[in-house]
């Protein structure tokens, strides 16, 4: 089945293994808030930000799935601002990302095959569509995370 394929490649897309490197996760792993809140780079997101950004897209491509949220994000909604600065809130953040693409996964496991190949209401592309991008996304922003965890790293590590 199509959508079970789709779903795998949306978990492993934080849980690894990917074929080009690091997952999500292993991204993540190590990085503390203060690294996680650092603008190494003038004008670039930090990690926290590319965090939040990376799960709005999750929880919104699975609202899209369901028929719901259908317009594009305001930027607040795209780019979520950093609510807090502490250890446990970013470990909130690091907790979400995991869980909306674990659920998307869910969810998408669920469909049936031939809903991946229509267009989503209102939308001008499909499901499948849609839900590669989400890979793509986390993918492509796992990049940038990767750079900014080497940016951010104490020296000597």
């Amino acid at each position: 089945m199509e959508t079970v394929y789709l779903a795998n490649l949306i978990k492993r897309a934080v849980t690894g293994p990917m074929w080009h490197g690091a997952a999500l996760n292993e991204l993540l792993t190590g990085v503390t808030s203060e690294q996680a809140a650092a603008r190494p780079i003038p004008g670039a997101h930090s990690i926290w930000e590319i965090v939040l950004h990376v799960t709005a897209w999750a929880e919104i491509a699975r609202a899209r799935i369901h028929g719901e949220r259908l317009l594009e994000p305001p930027t607040e909604q795209d780019w979520p601002p950093v609510r807090g600065a502490s250890a446990s809130d970013w470990s909130a953040a690091v907790d979400r990302l995991r869980e909306s693409y674990r659920t998307l996964a869910h969810d998408v496991r669920h469909l049936e095959d031939i809903h991946l190949h229509e267009k989503i209401q209102g939308l001008d592309y499909s499901a499948s569509n849609l839900l590669h991008g989400v890979v793509e996304h986390g993918t492509y922003h796992g990049g940038q995370i990767a750079l900014l965890k080497k940016a951010t790293a104490p020296a000597g590590r």
